[in-house]
């Protein structure tokens, strides 16, 4: 697998503000990645960097092999679509113009299919197209471009939950045929998680997880049963929240199960339930030292 994105020891520090701090990893060619975390966790800061657009304060960032700032050569090679994406004083047909010369890549088709499916108005001038409408064309020019990096910014804000899922369903068709590295920065976890081969979250500026999806898909269990049940189950197992209402009680644990702990929770009248990326993020971001969290590459 070639490396599309390589990063060690990147910060990002502003004057009253420390965006990034000491984020190291890679990602390789073809992938799709998920990167999570909450608003102002430092998701725009560092794709912003990936794509030349921002400059680190510390570290390096390599794109393909080379350094992405005022690197024609690897800017052509990618693309950034942000969710506040702002365009000239354009009309939607020559914005997607304009694309089809700028990414070599650029499949007219494609371009055609989508702006159909979102029913973009080509001779509307872009200032007066509505949210949902301005994010679909950024959807639009991302995907259609087909750039060997290309990286979405929360790229369906304003779209409704049917929008999105076109968009999700074009996004994982394409990539089937044409695959390459697309990084997917979300607060939606749950409803992208079929989508993403590999989890990266981001908590205040810091990387707290990076792992393959396979892997912490079952990695973490949430126990619910009468407390002195839940508290056999749980005994000698690494717990990552509990909480107890009278006699019930609710507890993450992590671990994968096997038959004999399935057959354990029957005997013991436990209820289990797998913990959804979504809870697995907010978990990691609680807990500063990931190597009792989950078995990933967190740093």
């Amino acid at each position: 697998m070639t490396t599309a994105i390589a990063v060690d020891g990147l910060s990002r520090h502003y004057r009253d503000h420390q965006a990034l701090t000491d984020v190291s990893f890679e990602i390789g060619t073809p992938c799709i990645a998920g990167l999570l975390g909450r608003n102002g966790a430092g998701k725009t800061t560092l794709l912003r960097i990936l794509a030349g657009q921002e400059f680190a304060t510390s570290g390096t960032v390599r794109i393909f092999g080379g350094g992405p700032l005022e690197n024609d050569a690897v800017l052509r090679r990618m693309i950034l679509v942000r969710e506040d994406q702002t365009y000239p004083d354009l009309r939607v047909r020559h914005a997607i113009s304009a694309a089809s010369l700028m990414y070599p890549n650029w499949d007219v088709e494609l371009a055609g299919a989508l702006l159909d499916t979102f029913e973009l108005p080509m001779n509307r001038p872009i200032k007066k197209l509505s949210r949902g409408m301005r994010t679909a064309l950024g959807i639009t020019v991302g995907l259609a471009a087909r750039a060997e990096l290309t990286l979405f910014d929360e790229p369906y804000s304003g779209l409704d939950a049917v929008a999105r899922t076109l968009f999700y369903d074009r996004l994982l068709a394409d990539y089937t045929e044409h695959p390459r590295c697309i990084v997917l920065s979300t607060h939606l976890i749950d409803e992208a998680a079929e989508l993403l081969d590999r989890v990266l979250v981001i908590d205040h500026g810091r990387l707290v997880l990076d792992a393959p999806t396979d892997e912490l898909r079952g990695a973490a269990t949430t126990v619910m049963g009468a407390a002195s049940g839940v508290d056999r189950f749980i005994a000698g197992r690494t717990t990552l929240d509990r909480q107890s209402m009278g006699t019930h009680t609710r507890a993450v644990m992590v671990g994968r199960l096997d038959q004999r702990d399935r057959e354990l929770a029957d005997h013991l009248h436990l209820r289990l339930e797998d913990v959804t990326l979504q809870q697995l993020a907010v978990y990691a971001a609680e807990h500063p030292d990931p190597s009792g969290l989950i078995p990933a590459r967190a740093s």
